[in-house]
């Protein structure tokens, strides 16, 4: 049954370095059927995506779900600037946010829900938490090292545009990330052990156990997935996890000029909720 309305709880938790902040969004009345951390993407793509990751949060919770969208250290109103960041520090916050709902969630269901990069850091974290029912990933990056250099090229494009020529290559900027100097780039100072720590992960080498729901949003539907998720899927696949996959046509909001909206995936991954849980 679907509820025409939800509560919307902000506050914040104690990390181990300061407050993280979250938000909890469930069902105003009636059982909860599952509990939901979301793992926000990286740099600006997160806030580019606000705006579906509420929309997609609200309508979980009229379907029965409670979700606790969390900023990451660094990331949003929690503490810390990102130069700050690292993906331990990312691995501890999302641990001490998966308890805090375990210790709300009784006996139901606990899942993990990420986009782009915080997809692969909720492949990361289900490798190491003891009970977790199901990933939802949204589009998420399957080579962290070719995401680094791609994020690197924004700052490349900057010098284009600001001085007629780029100062420096990927190349160049990633040896200066190995030799512990960290880097801004888009107004974002990423340090050197969360770069490092971002290249070494790649999903072919980390399989989600369980369940797990891929749901890619794809200018063209009939296109076929491409080869990098192939691969990394049949190897989920082989290594026995149970893997529902599907495409959604629809914009990458995550990095649109202007803020945008996908309706097609808020009802895919309604439907993608229910298999994991079937």
């Amino acid at each position: 049954m679907i509820r025409a309305e939800v509560d919307i709880t902000p506050f914040f938790l104690p990390g181990e370095s300061g407050l993280l902040f979250c938000i909890h969004v469930t069902p105003r009345q009636g059982p909860v059927r599952g509990q939901i951390l979301y793992l926000h993407p990286f740099a600006e793509e997160m806030h580019k995506s606000r705006r579906m990751a509420a929309l997609q949060s609200r309508r979980l919770a009229k379907a029965g779900y409670g979700v606790l969208q969390l900023d990451l250290t660094g990331c949003g109103d929690s503490w810390g600037d990102f130069g700050d960041a690292r993906w331990d520090h990312w691995i501890n916050d999302a641990t001490l946010a998966n308890q805090w709902l375990d210790d709300r969630a009784g006996d139901v269901p606990l899942l993990l829900w990420g986009l782009r990069l915080g997809a692969t850091l909720a492949v990361d974290l289900a490798t190491r938490l003891p009970r977790v029912s199901g990933l939802l990933l949204w589009n998420p990056v399957t080579n962290g090292e070719l995401f680094l250099n791609q994020f690197l090229r924004i700052k490349l494009a900057s010098e284009m545009l600001s001085e007629g020529r780029a100062q420096t290559g990927t190349r160049q900027l990633r040896e200066r990330l190995k030799s512990g100097e960290p880097i801004e780039v888009g107004g974002y100072l990423l340090a050197a052990e969360l770069a490092e720590a971002i290249a070494a992960r790649r999903l072919d080498a980390m399989t989600p156990p369980g369940r797990a729901a891929w749901v890619d949003v794809v200018a063209d539907v009939q296109s076929p997935t491409a080869p990098a998720s192939q691969n990394v899927m049949q190897k989920w696949i082989d290594q026995g996890c149970t893997l529902y996959s599907t495409q959604v046509a629809g914009e990458s909001f995550w990095v649109t000029q202007e803020i945008t909206e996908c309706p097609a995936l808020l009802e895919a991954t309604l439907n993608a909720m229910d298999r994991l849980l079937s």
